[in-house]
């Protein structure tokens, strides 16, 4: 009797959406994609679409190589996977110039530094090479929306605590701070739009994490 196939969305399946979002985040666990976060999370809106892109080529990506997995040359491994990786950030970077011209002016070249993502490598090396698509489909949209759920959060407090506006795609800079506070006193912190505050921001949600799961703690 043949046995019984994994249903797709079975409790292991769903291990490789959840995981990436909290115990094995890979910005602040396996600290990786850290440049980016310190150079597009001035702002709301840039930040959301560098992490719809990277969630785009992490997927595809993964499922190509995964496809291809038991026809690439070990040796060549590394190309073949630079080259699909290239291929998709290419499509990223003309759709954003078609669509999306002034977010594309705003992430400049960090667009087409998504091919030397640690993110995505790794996750070509360590989990698409060896398993099959449907898993390395579900292992990049994990992967892609842990990374970008971070930037999303550094983003959203940067700008609001920097200028006290909000950016979304679509709808441009919304006020949320009242003008009532800044008459009562309140004054943007000039500091939170500086480089420096993306690594500070990045390092409170690390404590927070590890404060409240203590298996993250190194010995």
């Amino acid at each position: 009797m043949s046995s019984e196939k994994e249903p797709l969305f079975s409790a292991k399946n769903l291990k490789l959406i959840t995981t990436p979002l909290g115990a094995q985040n890979p910005i602040t666990i396996q600290v990786l994609g850290i440049c980016s976060a310190l150079a597009v999370t001035v702002k709301l809106e840039p930040a959301i679409v560098l992490s719809i892109s990277v969630m785009f080529v992490t997927v595809f990506s993964n499922l190509i190589i995964s496809l291809l997995r038991n026809t690439i040359p070990a040796r060549i491994r590394i190309i073949v996977q630079l080259v699909v990786v290239a291929s998709l950030v290419i499509i990223v970077d003309q759709v954003l110039k078609a669509f999306a011209y002034e977010v594309s002016l705003q992430l400049s070249v960090f667009v087409g530094l998504i091919i030397t993502n640690c993110i995505i490598m790794g996750r070509l090396e360590a989990f698409a090479l060896g398993n099959k698509p449907w898993p390395s489909v579900l292992d990049g949209i994990g992967n892609g929306a842990g990374y970008g759920f971070i930037l999303i959060v550094v983003a959203f407090f940067r700008e609001l605590l920097g200028t006290g506006f909000l950016t979304l795609p679509g709808l441009g800079a919304i006020q949320i701070i009242p003008d009532v506070f800044y008459q009562w006193g309140y004054a943007n912190n000039g500091f939170m739009i500086l480089p420096p505050m993306a690594l500070v921001v990045v390092g409170i949600i690390i404590w927070v994490q590890r404060s409240r799961n203590k298996d993250l703690i190194e010995s």
